[in-house]
């Protein structure tokens, strides 16, 4: 735990207070210059013992360069221009770095000047400083990223009060919690706090528990501490689940009579075999012409989930299901999402469909959008449809086979067009009935994978260029939902470009055709090697964040002028938002305004983030138990990561990052070298360098903290 002192034992004055009290009288007017008996003035201390330390003061300001000395006597606050606004970022130092959004260059914050800030703040920053890089301090909290915090609570002395260490160092801060705000939490208890208060001169902020959850290392205790820590719901609201359970399930002959029945069509799901709710289905069937009809089948969600009611409003609030290593956290209750919007095998099902014909050639020859009845004929998971594509018998391998040989078509030309081909392995495990991992494995995507994705990705596209273009193929100004993905950020880009170089590979970056070109051979050349993992990373995080908005500007990684999300209603909100704006244009509606949707779309994309950070804490989580069972045992790995306090290992079989510290090298005195991604031993010239084939062994294993400690074998 951090040393901190408790609230209220703040009696005297101390240096660093008083100068952060002239600091603040000389920000009030940045560009005024004051001597030091309008500054006593000013902080209303005005006896000689007062006078003095203020005087010492100001010149130990001049010395840390917060004040220039513009005269003898006569001080000025160190400040480049007027006060900025971004959010902050820290360092594991406590130091930090302001973002500040259209500007390349951060803004260095020091730890002595980060204030009252959190992680993730909005802050408004006085710039200081003369030098190259810019830096400045903080000089308002203008809004907190996060109220709430899970940690495990420590007590103070006679348990007269507590401190909360808040999980993975999430904040640079411990919480003071007084012995009124405890609500009958226990030293070492993993609880929720809530922010109250960071009053003027208390070292720490004031917070007060709301929940305990249990205590630290058992298993769901550790999940639902994820899960509150992002702010993401375990369960449903009784009345949601009331409003839920009541929903009309029978499909009537009129609603039968106001749809395209396709029940007759072969159509057949293709989906995990641990799925319980399947979004999407697809029907074949060949033309007398010889082309083939193909229908996209998804949900009809919408249908269900009426615009206002109380499971729209959580279906909204939560934005998208979650998908952690044990569980799923439903975005739809279980009524709607695994049964009666699920296509589930031999059962009528309303959905509305995107249907095609297509061409030998897999081009799109007609096209039709609306609301159906369908019926699925069987139910495949990604493994019984892969073995149907190399060469197992089955009575709609016909079928199979012709999606499978147009999927291909489709996903060939997408890729001559510029998309790039991601297909990282996604860490599994297989876990007992006492949910402890047994087993890692990787899912892989195969033709079946690529079969289903081609087609969900024709439906995106279509229906995104149905909506946004008019009969001459011209933007027609309608609002509507996009996926939008922008070009690859060129500075992380050209640290990629710098980096593969070690490896032998090179990547062209004179024009986005160029980079996507490059970076598809890249990813095909890594295939299989130790390096594959951490490169396909690193070209992952090189490229933009997609997000939701109203405002398109096509799809980079795709390489789609238009592209929405209509596939997976039953998990992903975006999706009902489509749903409905297509059957309004449908309808003959008229585009409706831009601004509610865009404010919806910056929802749905914060709240996928946090799902997506969920998960993968949940997958470092279940690593990290994995790994207790193997402490003292070696493994092969490769390094991951170089930063000035260690070296980050992967471990080839797991995939497990941890870490081995520099400071228990005790060979040689490691420098880091940060322009060559490595550590240099100062004597003997011992070099571990990002990307190293290296052998470790398993030290300790921290489930708290979620956190691997390695240990090099020479």
């Amino acid at each position: 735990m951090k040393k901190n002192k408790p609230f209220g034992t703040f009696k005297k004055q101390t240096d660093s207070t008083l100068k952060k009290q002239i600091l603040d009288f000389f920000t009030k007017n940045p560009k005024k210059i004051y001597n030091y008996k309008q500054v006593s003035a000013g902080l209303q201390k005005e006896n000689r013992n007062e006078k003095s330390k203020i005087i010492k003061a100001l010149q130990k300001l001049v010395s840390q360069k917060d004040l220039f000395e513009m005269a003898p006597g006569k001080y000025k606050l160190n400040y480049i221009e007027n006060i900025v606004q971004g959010k902050i970022d820290f360092t594991q130092t406590g130091n930090a770095y302001v973002i500040i959004e259209n500007v390349t260059q951060d803004i260095f914050i020091s730890k002595k000047n980060v204030g009252k800030a959190l992680e993730g703040d909005i802050v408004k920053v006085q710039l200081i400083g003369t030098g190259n890089k810019p830096e400045g301090k903080v000089v308002e909290v203008v809004q907190r990223n996060k109220h709430q915090y899970v940690g495990v609570l420590e007590m103070g002395k006679n348990n007269q009060y507590g401190f909360v260490v808040v999980d993975r160092n999430e904040i640079h801060i411990d919480i003071f919690i007084p012995k009124d705000f405890l609500k009958n939490a226990e030293h070492r208890d993993k609880v929720v706090c809530k922010l109250r208060d960071w009053p003027e001169n208390a070292d720490s902020p004031i917070g007060e528990i709301t929940q305990v959850i249990g205590k630290p290392g058992e298993h769901n205790v550790e999940i639902h501490s994820i899960l509150a820590a992002y702010g993401l719901p375990i369960e449903f609201p009784a009345e949601v689940e009331q409003e839920a359970n009541a929903i009309d399930t029978t499909i009537s002959a009129d609603e039968i009579a106001r749809r395209r029945d396709m029940r007759h069509t072969t159509t057949f799901t293709i989906d995990p075999k641990d799925a319980k709710d399947f979004d999407d289905a697809l029907s074949v069937e060949q033309l007398k012409n010889g082309n083939w009809e193909i229908g996209v089948h998804i949900a009809d969600v919408s249908h269900y989930v009426i615009e206002d009611s109380l499971l729209d409003e959580e279906a909204y609030k939560r934005a998208t299901s979650v998908y952690l290593v044990d569980r799923v956290v439903p975005m739809l209750p279980e009524v709607l999402s695994n049964n009666v919007c699920s296509l589930r095998p031999n059962e009528d099902k309303l959905t509305f469909s995107a249907i095609f014909e297509l061409n030998e050639q897999a081009e799109v020859v007609k096209q039709w959008f609306g609301r159906t009845v369908t019926y699925s004929d069987k139910r495949f998971t990604y493994e019984e449809a892969q073995e149907i594509i190399e060469g197992k018998s089955d009575k709609l391998q016909i079928e199979v086979l012709k999606l499978d040989e147009l999927a291909k078509k489709l996903r060939q030309k997408r890729l001559q067009n510029g998309a790039i081909a991601f297909d990282k392995l996604e860490v599994k495990f297989s876990i007992d009935e006492h949910n402890n991992p047994i087993e890692v494995y990787f899912k892989e995507s195969k033709d079946s994978n690529h079969l289903v994705e081609e087609f969900m990705l024709l439906a995106n596209q279509k229906v995104s260029e149905f909506v946004s273009l008019d009969a001459s193929k011209k933007p027609n100004g309608r609002t509507f939902v996009y996926r939008i993905h922008d070009d690859p950020d060129p500075t992380k880009l050209e640290n990629l470009k710098i980096f593969v170089k070690n490896f032998g590979y090179q990547i062209q970056t004179q024009n986005p055709k160029q980079i996507s070109q490059s970076l598809n051979q890249l990813l095909k050349e890594v295939k299989g090697k130790g390096e594959e993992n951490m490169i396909e990373t690193l070209a992952m995080r090189s490229m933009s964040k997609a997000i939701y908005s109203t405002e398109n500007i096509g799809h980079y990684g795709l390489a789609f002028e238009y592209y929405s999300h209509f596939t997976s209603p039953i998990r992903r909100y975006p999706d009902v938002m489509a749903h409905r704006l297509l059957q309004h244009y449908l309808d003959g509606g008229k585009s409706p305004n831009s601004a509610t949707y865009e404010e919806d779309c910056k929802h749905c994309s914060n709240r996928e983030r946090l799902a997506a950070d969920a998960e993968r804490e949940s997958i470092k989580y279940m690593q990290v138990k994995f790994m207790e069972k193997h402490i003292g045992e070696i493994f092969e790995g490769v390094i991951s990561g170089v930063t000035e306090f260690g070296i980050y290992v992967e471990t080839k079989l797991t995939k497990a990052e941890g870490l081995i510290r520099l400071k228990n090298l005790t060979d040689d005195h490691y420098r880091f070298d940060e322009k060559n991604y490595e550590v240099v031993g100062q004597q003997t010239g011992n070099t571990y360098r990002l990307g190293d084939d290296i052998q470790i062994k398993m030290l300790r294993g921290d489930l708290e903290k979620k956190q691997l400690d390695f240990e090099i074998i020479i």
